[in-house]
Protein backbone atom coordinates (compact mmCIF):
# COMPACT_ATOMS: atom_id res chain seq x y z
CA UNK A 1 0.00 0.00 0.00
CA UNK A 2 1.50 3.53 -0.82
CA UNK A 3 1.82 5.61 2.29
CA UNK A 4 -1.22 8.29 2.45
CA UNK A 5 -0.19 11.26 3.41
CA UNK A 6 -1.17 12.70 7.11
CA UNK A 7 -4.05 15.10 6.86
CA UNK A 8 -5.22 18.19 8.50
CA UNK A 9 -8.69 17.08 8.94
CA UNK A 10 -9.92 19.93 10.24
CA UNK A 11 -7.99 22.73 8.18
CA UNK A 12 -9.65 20.22 4.91
CA UNK A 13 -13.13 20.39 6.28
CA UNK A 14 -13.65 23.98 6.76
CA UNK A 15 -12.30 24.44 3.23
CA UNK A 16 -15.06 22.17 1.93
CA UNK A 17 -17.38 22.94 -0.37
CA UNK A 18 -21.19 22.86 0.97
CA UNK A 19 -20.21 21.06 4.29
CA UNK A 20 -23.30 21.07 6.42
CA UNK A 21 -24.43 21.54 9.43
CA UNK A 22 -27.70 21.55 11.48
CA UNK A 23 -29.81 24.23 10.11
CA UNK A 24 -33.21 23.75 12.20
CA UNK A 25 -34.47 26.58 13.92
CA UNK A 26 -35.73 23.96 16.64
CA UNK A 27 -31.97 23.00 17.19
CA UNK A 28 -30.65 23.34 20.86
CA UNK A 29 -28.23 26.49 21.33
CA UNK A 30 -24.94 24.53 21.56
CA UNK A 31 -22.58 23.69 23.70
CA UNK A 32 -18.94 22.40 24.78
CA UNK A 33 -18.65 18.75 23.12
CA UNK A 34 -17.96 16.47 25.78
CA UNK A 35 -16.99 12.40 26.37
CA UNK A 36 -18.47 10.32 29.39
CA UNK A 37 -18.00 6.28 29.90
CA UNK A 38 -19.69 3.54 31.54
CA UNK A 39 -18.76 0.28 32.81
CA UNK A 40 -20.92 -2.42 29.76
CA UNK A 41 -19.85 -5.64 30.82
CA UNK A 42 -16.79 -8.22 30.01
CA UNK A 43 -16.28 -10.67 27.56
CA UNK A 44 -13.23 -13.25 27.99
CA UNK A 45 -12.11 -11.81 31.61
CA UNK A 46 -11.76 -8.46 29.53
CA UNK A 47 -14.08 -5.37 30.78
CA UNK A 48 -16.46 -3.83 28.52
CA UNK A 49 -16.70 0.31 28.30
CA UNK A 50 -19.64 2.33 26.42
CA UNK A 51 -18.67 5.73 25.92
CA UNK A 52 -20.59 8.59 25.35
CA UNK A 53 -19.74 11.34 22.38
CA UNK A 54 -21.40 14.55 22.31
CA UNK A 55 -21.77 17.18 19.60
CA UNK A 56 -22.98 20.09 22.22
CA UNK A 57 -25.14 20.56 18.95
CA UNK A 58 -27.63 17.64 19.21
CA UNK A 59 -25.39 14.62 18.27
CA UNK A 60 -24.62 11.79 20.55
CA UNK A 61 -22.79 8.51 19.47
CA UNK A 62 -22.42 5.41 22.06
CA UNK A 63 -19.25 3.87 21.32
CA UNK A 64 -18.37 -0.21 23.06
CA UNK A 65 -14.80 -1.00 23.52
CA UNK A 66 -15.85 -4.36 21.96
CA UNK A 67 -15.34 -4.10 18.31
CA UNK A 68 -14.84 -0.51 18.20
CA UNK A 69 -18.40 -0.69 18.10
CA UNK A 70 -20.55 2.22 17.38
CA UNK A 71 -23.70 0.79 19.02
CA UNK A 72 -25.97 4.46 18.48
CA UNK A 73 -25.83 7.77 16.54
CA UNK A 74 -28.75 10.47 17.32
CA UNK A 75 -29.41 13.32 15.63
CA UNK A 76 -32.04 15.71 14.89
CA UNK A 77 -34.16 16.48 11.62
CA UNK A 78 -35.26 19.66 10.40
CA UNK A 79 -37.74 20.03 13.26
CA UNK A 80 -35.05 19.88 15.72
CA UNK A 81 -36.67 16.10 16.90
CA UNK A 82 -33.82 13.67 17.51
CA UNK A 83 -33.71 9.97 16.75
CA UNK A 84 -31.59 7.11 17.18
CA UNK A 85 -30.04 6.53 13.19
CA UNK A 86 -28.14 3.30 13.29
CA UNK A 87 -28.89 -0.27 13.66
CA UNK A 88 -27.38 -1.75 16.79
CA UNK A 89 -28.40 -4.29 19.57
CA UNK A 90 -29.05 -3.75 23.07
CA UNK A 91 -26.89 -5.48 25.05
CA UNK A 92 -23.31 -7.35 24.66
CA UNK A 93 -24.13 -10.46 25.07
CA UNK A 94 -26.11 -9.79 21.96
CA UNK A 95 -22.92 -8.58 20.23
CA UNK A 96 -20.93 -11.71 21.15
CA UNK A 97 -23.30 -14.17 20.06
CA UNK A 98 -23.93 -12.85 16.47
CA UNK A 99 -20.23 -12.37 16.31
CA UNK A 100 -19.54 -15.76 16.86
CA UNK A 101 -18.11 -17.98 13.67
CA UNK A 102 -21.27 -20.47 14.41
CA UNK A 103 -23.27 -16.95 13.33
CA UNK A 104 -21.04 -16.66 10.25
CA UNK A 105 -19.70 -13.15 11.50
CA UNK A 106 -22.87 -12.17 12.44
CA UNK A 107 -23.95 -8.67 10.76
CA UNK A 108 -21.43 -6.34 12.42
CA UNK A 109 -23.39 -3.79 13.41
CA UNK A 110 -21.26 -0.19 13.93
CA UNK A 111 -18.29 -2.51 13.89
CA UNK A 112 -14.16 -1.64 13.50
CA UNK A 113 -13.54 -4.11 10.87
CA UNK A 114 -9.64 -5.70 10.04
CA UNK A 115 -7.54 -7.10 9.21
CA UNK A 116 -9.04 -7.14 6.10
CA UNK A 117 -12.48 -5.25 4.88
CA UNK A 118 -14.61 -7.01 2.83
CA UNK A 119 -13.61 -10.62 0.65
CA UNK A 120 -10.57 -12.23 -0.06
CA UNK A 121 -11.10 -14.92 -2.64
CA UNK A 122 -10.94 -18.82 -1.38
CA UNK A 123 -8.79 -16.66 1.89
CA UNK A 124 -5.72 -16.74 -0.23
CA UNK A 125 -3.22 -14.52 -1.61
CA UNK A 126 0.71 -14.07 -2.68
CA UNK A 127 2.40 -11.87 -0.41
CA UNK A 128 6.41 -10.99 -2.01
CA UNK A 129 6.08 -14.91 -3.28
CA UNK A 130 4.50 -16.69 -0.13
CA UNK A 131 1.32 -18.05 0.02
CA UNK A 132 -0.82 -17.22 2.89
CA UNK A 133 -4.27 -18.57 3.84
CA UNK A 134 -6.65 -16.79 6.21
CA UNK A 135 -9.89 -18.12 7.37
CA UNK A 136 -12.79 -18.45 4.96
CA UNK A 137 -16.63 -17.79 6.40
CA UNK A 138 -18.55 -16.39 3.40
CA UNK A 139 -19.58 -18.64 0.29
CA UNK A 140 -15.60 -20.17 0.26
CA UNK A 141 -14.22 -16.27 0.97
CA UNK A 142 -13.07 -14.76 3.32
CA UNK A 143 -15.10 -11.85 4.92
CA UNK A 144 -14.07 -9.35 6.90
CA UNK A 145 -10.99 -10.39 8.49
CA UNK A 146 -12.09 -14.12 8.89
CA UNK A 147 -13.48 -15.53 11.40
CA UNK A 148 -12.11 -13.17 14.33
CA UNK A 149 -11.74 -10.32 13.43
CA UNK A 150 -11.24 -6.95 14.83
CA UNK A 151 -15.25 -6.30 15.20
CA UNK A 152 -14.87 -9.04 18.14
CA UNK A 153 -11.71 -7.67 20.09
CA UNK A 154 -11.73 -5.90 23.04
CA UNK A 155 -10.01 -2.17 21.95
CA UNK A 156 -7.92 -0.25 24.84
CA UNK A 157 -9.40 2.82 25.03
CA UNK A 158 -8.01 6.75 25.86
CA UNK A 159 -10.09 9.64 25.90
CA UNK A 160 -9.03 12.53 23.37
CA UNK A 161 -10.16 16.31 24.05
CA UNK A 162 -9.33 18.99 21.74
CA UNK A 163 -11.20 22.72 21.36
CA UNK A 164 -14.30 22.03 19.70
CA UNK A 165 -14.24 18.15 20.00
CA UNK A 166 -14.30 15.61 21.98
CA UNK A 167 -12.89 12.05 20.77
CA UNK A 168 -12.11 8.42 21.74
CA UNK A 169 -8.86 6.52 21.06
CA UNK A 170 -9.17 2.77 20.08
CA UNK A 171 -5.92 0.74 19.94
CA UNK A 172 -5.50 -3.33 19.11
CA UNK A 173 -2.21 -5.64 18.75
CA UNK A 174 -2.88 -7.97 16.48
CA UNK A 175 -0.02 -10.49 16.99
CA UNK A 176 1.67 -12.01 13.96
CA UNK A 177 -0.10 -14.77 12.37
CA UNK A 178 -3.40 -13.44 13.68
CA UNK A 179 -5.93 -15.18 11.56
CA UNK A 180 -3.40 -16.33 8.97
CA UNK A 181 -2.22 -12.78 8.11
CA UNK A 182 1.44 -11.68 8.65
CA UNK A 183 3.16 -9.23 10.53
CA UNK A 184 2.38 -7.69 14.11
CA UNK A 185 -0.32 -5.27 13.17
CA UNK A 186 -1.13 -2.10 15.59
CA UNK A 187 -3.66 -0.18 14.65
CA UNK A 188 -5.01 3.27 16.09
CA UNK A 189 -8.89 4.17 15.15
CA UNK A 190 -9.97 7.87 16.68
CA UNK A 191 -13.37 8.37 16.71
CA UNK A 192 -13.73 12.40 17.24
CA UNK A 193 -17.21 14.37 17.33
CA UNK A 194 -17.21 18.07 16.76
CA UNK A 195 -19.72 20.84 17.18
CA UNK A 196 -20.97 20.27 13.48
CA UNK A 197 -22.62 17.06 13.91
CA UNK A 198 -19.48 15.29 12.18
CA UNK A 199 -18.10 11.89 13.29
CA UNK A 200 -14.46 11.62 11.80
CA UNK A 201 -12.87 8.07 11.71
CA UNK A 202 -9.39 7.88 11.76
CA UNK A 203 -7.12 4.88 10.91
CA UNK A 204 -3.56 4.23 11.41
CA UNK A 205 -1.64 1.20 11.23
CA UNK A 206 1.91 -0.26 11.23
CA UNK A 207 3.65 -3.53 10.90
CA UNK A 208 6.94 -5.48 11.59
CA UNK A 209 6.42 -7.64 8.38
CA UNK A 210 5.10 -7.01 4.91
CA UNK A 211 1.44 -7.46 4.93
CA UNK A 212 -2.10 -6.64 3.48
CA UNK A 213 -4.71 -4.70 5.32
CA UNK A 214 -7.88 -2.72 4.67
CA UNK A 215 -10.11 -1.21 7.17
CA UNK A 216 -13.32 0.35 7.63
CA UNK A 217 -16.31 0.82 9.89
CA UNK A 218 -19.46 -0.97 9.24
CA UNK A 219 -22.29 1.01 10.22
CA UNK A 220 -25.55 0.79 9.22
CA UNK A 221 -27.86 3.49 8.55
CA UNK A 222 -31.76 4.65 8.31
CA UNK A 223 -31.70 8.56 7.97
CA UNK A 224 -35.69 8.41 9.02
CA UNK A 225 -34.44 6.17 12.41
CA UNK A 226 -32.92 3.06 13.84
CA UNK A 227 -36.83 1.27 13.70
CA UNK A 228 -38.72 3.14 11.35
CA UNK A 229 -38.91 0.63 8.59
CA UNK A 230 -37.24 0.03 4.96
CA UNK A 231 -34.59 2.91 3.48
CA UNK A 232 -36.00 2.74 0.35
CA UNK A 233 -37.27 5.71 0.02
CA UNK A 234 -34.16 7.29 0.94
CA UNK A 235 -32.42 8.47 -1.39
CA UNK A 236 -28.32 7.69 -2.29
CA UNK A 237 -25.85 9.70 -4.23
CA UNK A 238 -22.44 8.29 -5.14
CA UNK A 239 -19.51 10.53 -6.74
CA UNK A 240 -18.51 7.59 -8.72
CA UNK A 241 -18.44 6.69 -12.84
CA UNK A 242 -17.19 3.08 -12.16
CA UNK A 243 -18.26 0.18 -10.52
CA UNK A 244 -16.75 -3.65 -9.92
CA UNK A 245 -18.62 -6.13 -10.80
CA UNK A 246 -18.60 -9.65 -8.98
CA UNK A 247 -18.74 -13.29 -9.80
CA UNK A 248 -21.28 -15.51 -8.31
CA UNK A 249 -19.79 -15.28 -4.70
CA UNK A 250 -19.12 -11.83 -4.78
CA UNK A 251 -15.61 -11.53 -5.81
CA UNK A 252 -14.85 -8.98 -8.25
CA UNK A 253 -14.22 -9.71 -11.54
CA UNK A 254 -10.99 -7.56 -12.13
CA UNK A 255 -13.46 -5.06 -14.21
CA UNK A 256 -13.96 -1.39 -13.21
CA UNK A 257 -17.32 -1.19 -15.27
CA UNK A 258 -19.21 2.35 -16.05
CA UNK A 259 -22.23 2.87 -13.86
CA UNK A 260 -23.86 5.20 -17.09
CA UNK A 261 -27.43 3.10 -17.92
CA UNK A 262 -26.91 0.33 -14.84
CA UNK A 263 -28.96 0.29 -12.01
CA UNK A 264 -25.25 0.96 -10.31
CA UNK A 265 -25.76 4.92 -11.52
CA UNK A 266 -26.00 7.11 -8.26
CA UNK A 267 -24.24 9.98 -9.59
CA UNK A 268 -27.15 12.20 -9.23
CA UNK A 269 -29.47 11.36 -6.01
CA UNK A 270 -31.38 8.21 -6.69
CA UNK A 271 -33.94 6.21 -4.08
CA UNK A 272 -32.51 3.95 -2.93
CA UNK A 273 -35.71 1.37 -4.06
CA UNK A 274 -35.86 3.07 -7.45
CA UNK A 275 -33.80 0.26 -9.28
CA UNK A 276 -33.35 -2.03 -6.68
CA UNK A 277 -35.36 -4.92 -8.19
CA UNK A 278 -34.36 -4.98 -11.79
CA UNK A 279 -33.37 -7.43 -13.37
CA UNK A 280 -29.74 -6.99 -13.31
CA UNK A 281 -27.35 -9.81 -13.31
CA UNK A 282 -25.42 -8.20 -10.74
CA UNK A 283 -28.11 -7.34 -8.17
CA UNK A 284 -29.56 -10.82 -8.56
CA UNK A 285 -26.08 -11.74 -7.11
CA UNK A 286 -26.57 -9.95 -3.96
CA UNK A 287 -29.74 -9.82 -3.93
CA UNK A 288 -29.59 -5.87 -3.95
CA UNK A 289 -26.93 -3.80 -3.57
CA UNK A 290 -23.61 -5.04 -2.20
CA UNK A 291 -21.00 -3.50 -4.33
CA UNK A 292 -17.69 -1.21 -4.55
CA UNK A 293 -17.85 1.59 -6.37
CA UNK A 294 -14.13 2.97 -7.54
CA UNK A 295 -14.06 6.77 -6.29
CA UNK A 296 -13.77 9.48 -8.63
CA UNK A 297 -11.34 11.15 -5.85
CA UNK A 298 -8.78 9.16 -3.71
CA UNK A 299 -6.11 9.99 -1.80
CA UNK A 300 -7.62 13.13 -0.65
CA UNK A 301 -10.20 14.11 1.65
CA UNK A 302 -13.20 14.39 -0.59
CA UNK A 303 -17.09 13.75 -0.93
CA UNK A 304 -17.56 10.67 -1.50
CA UNK A 305 -21.03 9.83 -0.98
CA UNK A 306 -24.16 12.01 -0.01
CA UNK A 307 -27.93 10.13 1.41
CA UNK A 308 -31.04 11.81 2.59
CA UNK A 309 -34.08 11.06 3.98
CA UNK A 310 -36.94 13.69 2.52
CA UNK A 311 -39.36 12.34 5.08
CA UNK A 312 -37.40 13.70 8.12
CA UNK A 313 -35.17 16.33 6.20
CA UNK A 314 -31.68 14.25 7.52
CA UNK A 315 -28.68 14.40 5.30
CA UNK A 316 -25.53 12.10 5.63
CA UNK A 317 -22.55 12.94 3.65
CA UNK A 318 -19.52 11.09 3.70
CA UNK A 319 -15.81 12.03 2.70
CA UNK A 320 -13.30 9.89 2.48
CA UNK A 321 -9.63 9.72 1.73
CA UNK A 322 -10.31 6.06 0.58
CA UNK A 323 -10.67 5.05 -3.40
CA UNK A 324 -13.38 3.18 -2.80
CA UNK A 325 -17.02 2.67 -1.39
CA UNK A 326 -18.84 -0.76 -0.64
CA UNK A 327 -22.92 0.39 -0.55
CA UNK A 328 -24.86 -2.49 0.74
CA UNK A 329 -29.06 -2.06 1.22
CA UNK A 330 -29.21 -4.69 4.18
CA UNK A 331 -30.61 -7.06 1.46
CA UNK A 332 -29.66 -10.54 4.20
CA UNK A 333 -31.19 -8.62 7.20
CA UNK A 334 -33.99 -11.11 7.69
CA UNK A 335 -36.29 -9.98 10.32
CA UNK A 336 -34.75 -12.54 13.36
CA UNK A 337 -32.27 -9.75 14.64
CA UNK A 338 -34.01 -7.06 17.45
CA UNK A 339 -32.45 -3.99 17.37
CA UNK A 340 -31.74 -1.39 20.02
CA UNK A 341 -35.02 -0.10 19.62
CA UNK A 342 -36.66 -3.27 20.52
CA UNK A 343 -37.80 -4.24 16.98
CA UNK A 344 -36.91 -6.74 14.48
CA UNK A 345 -34.53 -5.83 11.50
CA UNK A 346 -36.23 -6.75 8.42
CA UNK A 347 -34.33 -6.56 5.18
CA UNK A 348 -33.35 -3.24 3.97
CA UNK A 349 -34.01 -1.40 7.43
CA UNK A 350 -30.53 -0.06 6.89
CA UNK A 351 -27.62 0.91 4.58
CA UNK A 352 -23.74 0.57 5.33
CA UNK A 353 -21.48 2.85 2.97
CA UNK A 354 -18.18 0.93 3.96
CA UNK A 355 -15.39 3.52 3.17
CA UNK A 356 -12.34 0.95 1.78
CA UNK A 357 -9.92 -0.31 -0.35
CA UNK A 358 -11.73 -2.60 -3.23
CA UNK A 359 -12.30 -6.36 -2.37
CA UNK A 360 -10.03 -9.06 -2.70
CA UNK A 361 -7.27 -6.29 -3.94
CA UNK A 362 -4.38 -8.82 -2.65
CA UNK A 363 -5.62 -10.97 -5.74
CA UNK A 364 -6.34 -8.37 -8.11
CA UNK A 365 -3.02 -6.66 -9.40
CA UNK A 366 -4.93 -3.63 -11.38
CA UNK A 367 -6.84 -2.34 -8.03
CA UNK A 368 -4.72 -0.21 -5.37
CA UNK A 369 -2.78 -1.86 -3.52
CA UNK A 370 -3.18 -2.90 0.15
CA UNK A 371 0.21 -3.70 0.91
CA UNK A 372 1.92 -1.96 4.12
CA UNK A 373 5.67 -2.98 4.52
CA UNK A 374 7.50 -1.93 7.59
CA UNK A 375 8.47 1.30 8.04
CA UNK A 376 4.55 2.80 6.34
CA UNK A 377 2.32 3.76 7.99
CA UNK A 378 -1.49 3.18 6.86
CA UNK A 379 -3.55 6.25 7.12
CA UNK A 380 -7.13 6.88 6.07
CA UNK A 381 -9.66 9.32 7.36
CA UNK A 382 -13.49 9.10 6.88
CA UNK A 383 -15.87 11.63 8.01
CA UNK A 384 -19.45 11.49 8.32
CA UNK A 385 -21.76 14.72 8.43
CA UNK A 386 -24.70 14.69 9.86
CA UNK A 387 -27.37 17.71 9.01
CA UNK A 388 -30.74 18.57 8.29
CA UNK A 389 -33.02 20.97 5.73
Amino acid sequence: MRKLVPIACATILSAAVGLPAVTSSAAPRPTAPAISKEAFGSVGGQSVERYTLTSGNGMRVRILTYGGTIQTLEAPDKRGRTANLVLGFPTLADYVAKNSPAEGGGPYFGSLIGRYANRIAGGRFTLDGVEYQVPVNNNGNSLHGGTAGFDDKVWSAAEVREPGKAGLRLSLVSPDGDQGYPGTLTTTVTYTVDSHNRLTIDYRATTDKPTVVNLTNHTYWNLAGESSGDIYDQTLRIDADRYTPTDATQIPTGELAPVAGTPFDFRRPVPIGARIADNDPQLLIGQGYDHNWALNSSGRLAQAARAADPASGRVLTVYTTEPGIQFYSGNFLTGTLVGTGGKAYRQSYGFALETQHFPDSPNQPGFPSTVLRPGEVYHTTTVFALSAE
